[in-house]
């Protein structure tokens, strides 16, 4: 971790009052450049990163998608899942103004508007996550129990290599 101190966003606020016991991890934000950059800089598996996006069904109802670093949603999955006709990522303003944070530091905690969550189910074999804390350049590494306890994700199956 650099020498600069973690910001207190609305994401740490969360974990916080969830009394979950998380580490800092900063690093230098490279815009585009994803959990590969983040991995990369911080020496981690890109598997353990786990990337928050904004999705909506064709209502433009908002959900969010929790997905390993190193893998894609098979959006048509989570559709038939889910009951909707098709789901689609959001636009980065979109997404901003439904999470409450700036495209590549969206955090599943903290959310600016209640949305449903989804978890692939593999993330929770996993010993530890590292997951944006709510800023640029500011990863939290916790324990995925923990994180599906604050977060009470429905667990699915939509994550397919790439």
């Amino acid at each position: 971790m650099s020498r600069e101190k973690a910001p207190v966003s609305a994401a740490v606020r969360e974990l916080r009052r969830a009394e979950v016991s998380f580490s800092d991890h900063l690093y230098r934000y490279e815009e585009r450049g994803g959990t590969a950059a983040s991995s990369r800089e911080l020496g981690l598996d890109e598997h353990s990163v786990i990337k928050t996006l904004i999705m909506e069904d064709e209502s433009k109802k908002p959900l969010v998608v929790l997905m390993h670093g190193d893998m894609q949603v098979s959006t048509k999955e989570l559709a038939r899942i889910i009951g909707a006709k098709q789901v689609s990522p959001c636009s980065p303003e979109t997404a901003n103004r439904h999470s409450g944070y700036l495209t590549g530091g969206t955090s599943p905690f903290g959310l600016k508007r209640k949305m449903p969550i989804y978890m692939e189910e593999s993330i929770l074999k996993l010993e530890i996550v590292y997951i944006n804390g709510g800023s640029r350049g500011y990863l939290v590494g916790l324990s995925p129990l923990e994180m599906s306890r604050v977060l009470e994700p429905v667990v699915v199956t939509v994550g397919i290599s790439g």
